[in-house]
């Protein structure tokens, strides 16, 4: 049986193998888009055929670099269109692989006889990109405005511009069966840890999917934990926040088109930590990232909290507050529950439906939608004030968190602890707290632990973690990604303050 199946796939190797260029541009010709033409040197009357992928081809390119030296310079051997086209880069091979990755990414394929397996391929790809412009999801009011680009190269060329050393180090992949996408590893040799920049490179090369489209595909495949709801991988679309973590020793990874990098090992505090921070004052940019953990706390807590107050632990809610509360719930025909659900449920469809409709459509709906259909519940008798009030609140808290998937985790956070709550009251609460610790602490990214550097404890990050000391502070790269020279600069040296005359 296993003879069988050795010799079966010995076969097929070699069917692939023998295939030969002629029949490949027949398999291409099947398609509508493929383009073989025959055209005759003026000059020396020799005749060639050029194939080519219609819609990946740049006709002027084709026509002032390639076709028009062609027609006019002497060409007898395919050694000669090396010497007579102005373009880099030619390639003149019989390899039927070559052949049709090249033509896939706008090549044109030259031959100096219709059925030759050997010809030249001379590049004339197409690019349609957009121009830079300024983060939409990672906006900040002061710093660079500059977004990366569905384009490969330009992204890689938005890094480069930030970091000209020779030791930044970018290897590339092409990850899926079917659209051989580009994938990018960059990091700086000599500060990353060899065993972080290997388990990437392992982890991407080990792929088995057959498209690759967006770097979030690559996220969800490369994780450590898939069925987390928290991201393991920061997602960002800013290269000066790149090539600022970079320089600590993290790895980035960025998919040809996509407009996001990837970036890790990461931690569960630099989710909250945006990078408009480090444009600020150290005690205004800590007192930021304090009141982000302090909404997410608020966001995630308050309705369950709510809820299980209302059930089990009503002798807790001051004098002062019972009346308030009696007053709005005295005509709620439903538990605290089904109000809490029904509000956290609204606000959800209201959130989705203004995320899918046009930009301008999308923030009347969420606008109008969230006062009309909050005043009529109330006026309905369906949900009380003060309930309302906390939604909304939990809701805006919800946002202040800078990287967008780590808002949707929190969303959806809420709900297991509402259940809980109404289950066990604030033992419910607790429990669930519990159960979300343990998860956090067995996460990993890349390997590394996801709480560092809470736990396990690393006290020398901790002057960038909940908070953010001052940068003359932070001479030491963090501890957590093992880098090759722990040093940045001389602190000694950066505190030093000298006048002009000295």
């Amino acid at each position: 049986m296993f003879k069988w199946l050795f010799q079966k796939r010995n076969k097929t190797k070699q069917t692939l193998s023998s295939k030969t260029v002629s029949e490949l541009l027949s398999t291409l010709g099947q398609s509508m888009d493929f383009q073989k033409r025959a055209f005759t040197n003026i000059n020396s009357k020799q005749h060639f055929w050029v194939s080519y992928i219609e819609p990946l081809v740049d006709f002027e390119i084709v026509q002032k670099n390639i076709l028009s030296y062609l027609l006019h310079s002497p060409i007898e051997t395919l050694d000669d269109i090396k010497q007579v086209i102005p373009v880099e880069n030619i390639i003149i091979t019989s390899n039927v692989t070559v052949v049709e990755e090249k033509m896939h990414e706008g090549y044109l394929f030259v031959q100096l006889n219709e059925f030759a397996n050997k010809g030249a391929l001379i590049k004339a790809q197409r690019s349609v990109i957009r121009n830079v412009s300024i983060p939409e999801v990672e906006f900040s009011v002061v710093g660079p405005k500059e977004t990366f680009l569905e384009s490969l190269e330009i992204n890689l060329h938005l890094l480069r511009k930030r970091i000209p050393s020779n030791n930044l180090t970018i290897k590339i992949l092409k990850i899926g069966k079917l659209s051989k996408t580009k994938i990018a590893i960059v990091y700086i040799k000599g500060i990353a840890d060899d065993e972080n920049v290997n388990t990437v490179i392992q982890r991407i090369n080990d792929i088995e999917f057959d498209q690759i489209v967006d770097s979030s595909y690559i996220e969800q495949i490369i994780s450590d934990n898939h069925n987390s709801p928290f991201p393991q991988l920061l997602d960002t679309e800013r290269p000066d926040r790149v090539a600022s973590i970079l320089t600590e020793g993290k790895i980035a990874v960025i998919v040809d088109g996509s407009p996001h990098a990837l970036i890790g090992p990461t931690t569960l505090v630099e989710f909250f930590a945006s990078f408009e921070d480090y444009f600020l004052n150290w005690y205004i940019a800590s007192f930021f990232r304090l009141i982000r953990l302090f909404s997410v706390a608020f966001s995630v807590l308050i309705t369950p909290i709510y809820v299980a107050t209302l059930n089990y632990h009503y002798e807790l809610i001051p004098k002062d507050l019972l009346g308030t509360l009696i007053t709005s719930r005295r005509e709620i025909p439903f538990p605290p529950i089904v109000e809490a659900l029904f509000l956290e449920l609204t606000i959800e469809l209201l959130r989705e439906a203004g995320a899918r409709l046009p930009t301008k459509v999308g923030q009347t709906i969420g606008i109008v939608g969230g006062i009309v259909i909050g005043t009529a519940s109330v006026e309905a008798g369906l949900t009380s004030n003060v309930l309302l009030i906390l939604v909304a609140l939990a809701a805006l808290a919800s946002f202040t968190t800078p990287v967008y998937k780590t808002g949707n985790t929190i969303r959806l956070m809420r709900f297991p602890f509402l259940l809980f709550a109404e289950l066990w009251g604030l033992l419910g609460v607790v429990f669930s707290f519990c159960f979300l610790m343990g998860h956090l602490l067995q996460l990993t990214s890349l390997g590394r632990p996801f709480l560092e550097p809470i736990y396990p404890l690393r006290a020398a990050d901790l002057k960038d973690a909940l908070i953010r000391l001052p940068l003359s502070s932070q001479s030491k790269r963090p501890q957590q990604l093992r880098p090759s020279q722990p040093i940045r600069f001389s602190r000694k040296k950066a505190k030093q303050k000298k006048d002009i005359d000295e």
